[in-house]
This record gives C-alpha cells, structure tokens and sequence, in this order.
C-alpha cells in the first residue's frame, strides 16, 4: 500500500506543477494603444507624431502609409520613457502636399497592439513667408515650406554655411533696387533641388507682370585665383560704399585669391529668373555670378530666365559645370574672362527677343553673344592680353540657338561665339545657330597665338581650338578675315557651316524664330531631329591639352549638341521658358 500512496502522491504534485505552468503562460501583459495620439504636417517634407505613454510600456513602432490606401510599413522606433508622459516622433523627408497615414505600435514585453490610423498631408511649398533682411553670419537653413523675400543686399558672411532645402523660393525684393544674395568668400551655399522640387530664385512681383531687373541676382565669390592685380570689385557692388553693413550693397572685392581647390559649395537644380541690376554701364550683376570661384565646388543643372545681363559669367577661378540652360538673357548666355579655368559640358541657351526690363535697372545690351570669352581686360591686366593664368576652359556639348536678328543682339554682337582678347580653351561638338553676324568672332593676335597662330590648331601644343561645330542658320561661319579678325579652317577642324539649314530642322522641336513659346517647356526638344546632321559628327575621343585639361570631367561625344540622339531630356521637369 505504501508505493502507491507514493505514486499519488506524485502524481497529484506533478498536476499541481502542470496547473501551475499553464496558469503563468495564459496571463500576457495587458496592452492598449496609445492615447491622445495626433500628427502635424511640420513642413512640406516632415510630419510630427504626439502621443502618450504609459508606465510599464515598453517601446513604440512608428508605421506609415502613402495615400489612401497604401500599405503600412515600419518607419522608425521610440524607446519608452521612463516614467509616463508625452513621447513625439518627427518623420522627415516627405513628399511636398501628399497624404500620409500613421499607426503607432504599442510594445510591452513580447506582446503589442497598434493604435488607429492618423492621417495628415504635407504642407506646400511656401506656405508660410519670411524675410531676410541682413547679413547670414552664422550657418542657417532655409526650408521649403517657407518662401523667402531678400529685401536688399544679403551677404552669407566668411565661416557660414547657407543650406537651402529642395523646392524653396526665395524672391528679390521688387522695392528694393537689385536686391541681391551674395556668398562671401569663405562662406558656402549648398543649394540641392531636384528636378522635381528645383530651387528657384525669382521676382517678388506676379507671374505676368515681372521683368528683367527685378532684383540683382545670385553672386558666389571664392578664393580660387584670377589674372588682374590690385583690388578688383565685383561689378554692382559698392553703391552704398565700403563700410559692411547688413543689408546694403558695400564693395565686394574677389581678387588675390590663391587656392584654386577652393569650395564655396553646391548648386544643383536651381533656378534664376527676372535678375540682373546695373548700377553704370558695363558694371552689372548678372543671374548667376561666379567670381573667382574654385574647383572644390559643384554646379549642375542650373537654369538662367530673363535676365538683365549675362545668364551665367564666370570671373578667374575654374570648377565644373554641367547641365547649364540660358533663356532669353539680355546680354551674353555664357561669358567667360579674368583667368577662368573651368570645365562646362551640356550646354542649352535660347535667345529669340527683348524681354521687358525693370526701368532704373539698367538698359539693353549692344553686343549679345551666346558665348563671350576674354583674357584679361580692364585694370590690373599687368602683361595686357597675354596676363596670366590665360582664361581657358573647356566648353563641349553646347547648343546656342540665337533671336537671327541684328536689332535684338545690338550692332556690336550678333555672334554665336566671340573669342577674343587673349582668351584660349577648347570648344567641341558643339551647334550654334540663328546668329545674324557669324558664328564665330575670332579677334586680335593674341588670341590667335593660343592656337599657334594656325588655322589648324594641334591638339599637342595649343590652347585654343574649335572643333566638330555645326552652324546653321547664320550667315558666315567665322566673322571676315582681317587685319584684327582671324578664322580656323573649316573642314580641318571639322567644322559645317550649313548656311541654307534652319535651326528648327536640326531639333525635335523648337518654336519658330521670335516666336513665344505659348506652350512652355514642351516647345523645347532639343533632341535632334530625325536624319539631323547634328546626330553625328562628333569628336568621340579627346587627345593632346585637350584630354589632359578634360579629364574625366568631359568626355567625348559621337553627336554635336546639348542632347544626345534617344537619350535623356535632361532639361525638362524643372526648367522654365517664360518671359514675364
């Protein structure tokens, strides 16, 4: 009898034990969702999450869907706090005016549950509004949400850094003659668009009733290295004197400059309309303004509307700029001098008429050209024309279609491209197009010794060539020989001059000449044609100073022209053709 009370006994405890076992797995700790959970669209890109903890939870999963009905994913994690209270989760890089919906899983221990969905849309762009009214002396974002108005002449000061979000605006101040954003030297800009959401600088005035010479423009100095000596300012600056003021235009000077590595920082995808301000005559602020800057910095997609002067001029210094759009500037699209070293490729410029201008802004150049080259000229040029470092860029891919008519260029310009004054560099595959003087201005001995003083420039030895050119549309290739003009031979720098083709045959599609482009960017396709003759003829392989001063920066093309034959329209999505 006795071993089987022990084998009850047993039993009955290991039922117990069993009992007991179930009983602690069956009790889970008890989970509810978040209370008082709300979201907030913070910007056009970011939305805040606020709910309430309670003691004992463990963490939170953060969950987002796009739209109305897309699906749920985890987005991030927020620890518990220690004690109960309010717990908030920003959730960034958005897109602009969207809807989004967020559900909050509540962890504790192994078990969790998730709250019900909010929902919250993005903010447009430039919901709210700001001024900037004086100098940037410490770093500082702007942000998307918020449209920016310059009210006078704002100087990003040396040791700062302005960072400007994808899809902001920022306006000159129509009130306040050339309001203007100047980056000192030391300073840096990071300007980083998209083509979806590119950054636009623009009029303060309406769609319709802006001009060119609304406001002065985007001016960048640094410290990279130019040919002219003593103190050179940077031309508009200095109406209100010398003194550093916040705000006013004091004298900006970009001379002496000894680091030709030099980095005042990135734009891509931006955008500068209705610019300009030209306080006297050849002493103006252009769209985009590059003065003395170096080769730490990037440029890329960058587009030029309607302004008063030069769309983009480059003053000494030398960086890599590509994806570059001019349309209907008022003096010259691309105007290089002083030095400049850079390296440009995928070049776009437009120019059909005179836009209206701002009155008191300045007046309407006499000698616009699509690209305009000098060496050194004007004080401190110590050696003349021949001053060193001599302007020598690349410039490859370019399309330069000009307005055909000498009353818009002025008496003086009319020329595709006017390469003078000592200037070198290297210009390849490349159209030009609807100049009503010539295609190609090539002036006085100086500029002719950077090619050797030879009709056929070689590669291994010069510092200026033009080669694989098309020009179409104008009525001679290079301006008349003279005593003080020069020409490269045709065929052996494998340059066409099609004088009966028209410019419209060459392309996709491009409005007729002096017509407006009533339907936007989609009157611009500047693929070429069709059979075009500019689908081919291109220099493929670069040898001699020009494969050493390209790089990898530049390369070869089998085509001529801004746009490869079936390739991507790089231009479209966030440029602009407007006139006012």
């Amino acid at each position: 009898m006795i071993p089987f009370r022990r084998s009850a006994l047993a039993a009955f405890l290991a039922a117990v034990s069993l009992s007991a076992c179930s009983s602690d797995s069956s009790t889970a700790p008890t989970v509810t969702p978040v209370i008082g959970a709300s979201a907030t669209a913070v910007s056009s890109s970011a939305v805040k999450l606020s709910f309430s903890s309670k003691s004992g939870d463990t963490g939170y999963n953060i969950e987002r869907a796009e739209g109305a009905a897309g699906t749920f994913a985890q987005v991030g994690t927020v620890a518990a706090p220690a004690s109960a209270g309010t717990v908030t989760y920003t959730d960034a890089n958005l897109k602009v005016t969207t809807v989004y919906r967020y559900r909050i899983i509540t962890v504790r221990g192994t078990t969790s549950v998730a709250s019900a969905e909010i929902s919250v849309t993005t903010l447009a762009f430039g919901s709210a509004a700001a001024d900037l009214t004086t100098d940037i002396t410490t770093s500082r974002t702007l942000y998307a949400d918020t449209t920016y108005t310059l009210k006078g002449f704002v100087h990003v000061a040396n040791g700062a850094t302005l960072t400007i979000q994808p899809g902001t605006t920022i306006k000159g101040d129509y009130t306040i003659l050339g309001s203007s954003l100047m980056v000192l030297r030391g300073a840096k800009i990071q300007a980083v668009g998209t083509a979806d959401a590119p950054i636009v600088f623009t009029s303060s005035r309406a769609a319709g009733q802006r001009q060119a010479g609304d406001w002065g423009g985007l001016i960048i100095v640094g410290n990279a290295p130019i040919n002219r000596s003593g103190s050179v300012e940077i031309e508009g600056s200095g109406t209100d004197g010398q003194t550093v003021v916040g705000g006013k235009n004091y004298q900006v000077l970009y001379s002496g400059g000894n680091t030709p590595t030099d980095n005042s920082g990135e734009l891509k995808y931006v955008r500068v309309e209705f610019a300009g301000f030209a306080p006297s005559l050849n002493n103006e602020l252009n769209a985009f303004t590059f003065a003395a800057v170096g080769s730490g910095t990037k440029v890329s997609y960058v587009n030029a509307v309607a302004g008063l002067d030069d769309s983009f001029e480059f003053f000494g210094g030398g960086f890599d700029l590509s994806y570059g759009v001019a349309f209907e500037g008022e003096d010259d699209q691309f105007d290089m001098s002083e030095g400049f070293q850079g390296r440009l490729q995928f070049l776009i410029s437009y120019k059909s008429t005179n836009v209206p201008i701002r009155t008191g802004a300045g007046s309407y150049a006499t000698d616009m050209e699509g690209i305009e080259n000098d060496g050194c000229n004007g004080s401190g040029c110590d050696l003349g024309f021949d001053t060193a470092p001599f302007t020598q860029p690349v410039v490859a891919n370019f399309t330069l279609i000009g307005p055909a008519s000498q009353s818009i260029t002025g008496a003086g310009g009319g020329f595709g491209m006017m390469l003078r004054r000592g200037t070198g560099g290297y210009y390849v595959n490349g159209v030009l197009a609807r100049y009503p003087a010539a295609g190609i201005s090539l002036r006085d001995a100086a500029t002719f010794a950077r090619a050797g003083s030879a009709v056929i420039p070689n590669l291994a030895t010069a510092d200026l060539a033009v080669k694989n050119v098309y020009i179409a549309e104008t009525p001679l290739a290079f301006q008349a020989p003279s005593a003080t003009q020069n020409a490269f031979d045709l065929a052996g720098n494998s340059i066409t001059h099609g004088s009966a083709i028209t410019a419209a045959s060459l392309f996709a599609s491009i409005p007729a000449t002096g017509a407006a482009p009533a339907n936007g960017e989609t009157a611009f396709d500047f693929t070429p044609a069709t059979n075009s003759p500019i689908a081919t003829g291109g220099l493929a392989t670069f040898t001699g100073k020009l494969a050493a001063k390209a790089g990898t920066a530049v390369v070869g093309t089998a085509y001529l022209g801004a746009a490869a034959p079936g390739g991507a329209k790089w231009w479209q999505g966030w440029t602009n053709y407007v006139r006012n």
